[in-house]
């Protein structure tokens, strides 16, 4: 079928709970590059790492202190990425292990902020250092005053909340302008380059 995207394979690896394998290997596949990279002389910026709320279970902390040992990769260097639907599983489980986590040095993100379970009680109760806007509100920016208007309310909210924001599908320079005049901290998307691979990645 060619190349599938992660909204396909990543639901049907999480139904089958092969998402564990999966997450084990990209963790594992992450550090060896970061190794290689380092070992290369490169100055990195940190690799944003996607969990599964499946893989956010009380041996989370060890299988990735055991892989940043392995591998001999700071911390800083390993962005953890998490989604809504993980917030909602269970505050008395999820709270005690992202604060392990923050212990151990890692960061977590908040990935597509505002398109699922958001609720302002979170960036409260959660040891979160990033948020997400998510695509489907840059998509429309600067055209679509809600698209502006709910972007907007994430940044002025997120700052005065001293969080970074991230700005996600940055596709044309008038996006591009607008989020940066807007205040987001970092943007990504394919203005500045599809997926490309460890060697691509290496050379740019």
């Amino acid at each position: 079928q060619g190349m599938i995207p992660p909204g396909k394979f990543v639901p049907l690896a999480e139904e089958t709970g092969l998402i564990f394998e999966l997450g084990g290997w990209i963790l594992d596949e992450a550090c060896r590059q970061i190794r290689i990279w380092l070992d290369a002389g490169l100055e990195l910026v940190p690799i944003a790492l996607n969990l599964s709320a499946r893989q956010f279970d009380h041996e989370l902390p060890q299988r990735l202190q055991t892989a940043i040992e392995q591998y001999r990769v700071p911390c800083e260097l390993l962005k953890l990425e998490i989604t809504e639907s993980l917030l909602v599983r269970g505050q008395e489980k999820v709270i005690p292990i992202m604060n392990q986590l923050v212990a151990l040095g890692f960061t977590l993100a908040l990935d597509d902020f505002g398109t699922g379970y958001s609720s302002l009680a979170y960036l409260k109760r959660f040891p979160i250092t990033t948020l997400k806007i998510d695509r489907s509100f840059v998509i429309g920016v600067p055209g679509d005053e809600n698209d502006c208007a709910i972007a907007q309310a994430i940044v002025t909210m997120g700052k005065q909340l001293r969080q970074e924001i991230v700005a996600e599908g940055v596709e044309t320079l008038a996006q591009m302008t607008f989020l940066r005049a807007m205040g987001c901290d970092q943007l990504q998307g394919f203005l500045f380059s599809p997926p490309v691979s460890a060697e691509t990645f290496e050379r740019m």
